[in-house]
């Protein structure tokens, strides 16, 4: 289709400037929406992004569908592509939009994978301290856990949103939305000893960052690295879940409500827009309560 990188290019524009979506935001947008073009190029063969209809969109989901993909995925999808075709109406490239009464598909309802309090203890405990590495490991857990950040968040701090005297860390999530965040005495006493020992032992002249967490040759960590690094501490503490990166913050929520905690503060903490992102987490407590349940009660 000779108008469809013009009109990706175009939209990718106005969700990073004008939406101020996040990064990685706009890397799933792009994904999914060059496979849906690509779709509509080679397989429809149609000569304009103008020219898809409904039962073009259809054939797609129904191609995503085939290949495996679970309804998350597909949920996804659709809203990338309704996203896109109201942009192009907007912008006058289309006159319909083939997205109306697009159905979405049944969402599977998997719970979040939590950790049991030892489970993060034996977490938090598995870094060597001796080392200015394991500081920084143990640091990051720390702070992971005690504020329920999105590793995405954590990584991109640096040193001064992380108030020791305060006790809170400043931290921006999706859309450039800032909040703060307090922290205990374990995650701020961690920090405390990485930032005075650990960072400076680990910090090379020739790399000047402002970055909290830094890798061996003194740059930002990234993703990848902290992905690798938690899946060596999660064999050493000897856990059998699967774990990802996002399950420190599932565990942060969790414990959090199993202990009384307001819904509406979590909601804050998390950073969520919306508190029924955040109730999912009221059906992992009862969850976790049936199995206690059925595990100890005599009669179960």
């Amino acid at each position: 289709m000779k108008d469809a990188k013009d009109a990706l290019d175009d939209y990718l524009h106005f969700l990073r400037v004008e939406r101020q979506l996040a990064e990685n935001t706009l890397v799933s947008y792009t994904r999914d929406l060059k496979a849906y073009l690509q779709f509509m190029e080679e397989v429809e063969q149609l000569p304009s992004v103008g020219k898809i209809e409904r039962v073009h969109i259809l054939n797609y989901l129904r191609h995503l569908q085939e290949t495996a993909r679970n309804s998350r995925t597909v949920a996804r999808h659709i809203s990338s592509i309704r996203s896109f075709h109201q942009f192009l109406i907007r912008e006058k490239r289309s006159d319909t939009d083939p997205t109306v009464h697009l159905e979405m598909p049944q969402m599977d309802k998997k719970l979040p994978n939590v950790l049991s309090i030892e489970e993060v203890d034996a977490l938090l405990e598995s870094p060597d301290t001796s080392k200015a590495s394991g500081l920084r490991d143990r640091a990051m857990l720390e702070l992971l856990y005690a504020s329920g950040m999105r590793v995405s968040e954590c990584i991109n701090l640096d040193i001064e949103d992380v108030h020791l005297t305060m006790g809170f860390v400043r931290c921006t999530g999706k859309g450039g939305k800032e909040r703060i965040i307090p922290l205990g005495r374990a995650a701020l006493e961690a920090n405390r000893q990485y930032i005075e020992s650990g960072r400076l032992e680990m910090r090379k002249p020739s790399e000047k960052t402002d970055a909290l967490f830094i890798n061996q040759r003194g740059k930002r960590l990234t993703r990848q690295g902290f992905w690798k690094l938690l899946k060596q501490h999660t064999q050493k503490a000897g856990i059998q879940k699967e774990l990802t990166p996002h399950t420190l913050r599932h565990s942060f929520a969790t414990h959090l409500i199993e202990n009384g905690a307001d819904l509406r503060a979590v909601q804050e903490m998390l950073g969520h827009a919306d508190i029924s992102t955040t109730q999912i987490y009221t059906h992992v407590s009862k969850t976790r309560l049936k199995d206690v349940y059925s595990q100890f009660h005599p009669r179960a």
